[in-house]
């Protein structure tokens, strides 16, 4: 019973709403099933590398930065990165919320004390649940 109380259920909460958005607005375009299974792909890469320890991704920054080619190539891709983002802003909007709430629930997992791969997996099924429920609540309703 103490594992229950420390879970951070209203941070969970907010999770699921916003990945359930997600899947409304992706099972809104009926989009085929690659494209589902690219978008799972994404959010389990992109809480995998919530989850990689700083030093170890200042080891992967530090990589990246080793040569002016590569230090020019980010920069060029940094500045066409922004101009989507000033060009779709609504979508930056919802990358922005989705990432906001990931990473409000890998905080609260921290502060609560649990391991790493227990808050990966429980973020993970959290986060792939609410994206079925929205496209479940899409089709249904």
């Amino acid at each position: 019973m103490p594992t229950l109380n420390r879970i951070p259920w209203f941070s969970l909460a907010l999770a699921v709403l916003s990945y359930s958005t997600l899947g409304w607005v992706i099972s809104e375009t009926k989009a085929p099933w690659f494209v589902w299974l690219i978008v799972a792909v994404a959010i389990l890469l992109l809480l995998a590398s919530f989850t990689v320890s700083w030093s170890k991704l200042a080891e992967y920054y530090s990589m990246l930065f080793q040569s002016n080619i590569r230090s020019f190539g980010i920069t060029v891709l940094a500045a066409f990165l922004f101009f989507l983002m000033i060009a779709w802003f609504r979508v930056f909007l919802d990358t922005l919320l989705l990432l906001s709430a990931t990473i409000l629930v890998k905080i609260d997992f921290q502060v609560a004390g649990f391991k790493e791969g227990i808050a990966f997996c429980l973020t993970s099924i959290i986060s792939l649940a609410g994206l079925a429920t929205g496209a479940l609540l899409h089709r249904f309703i």
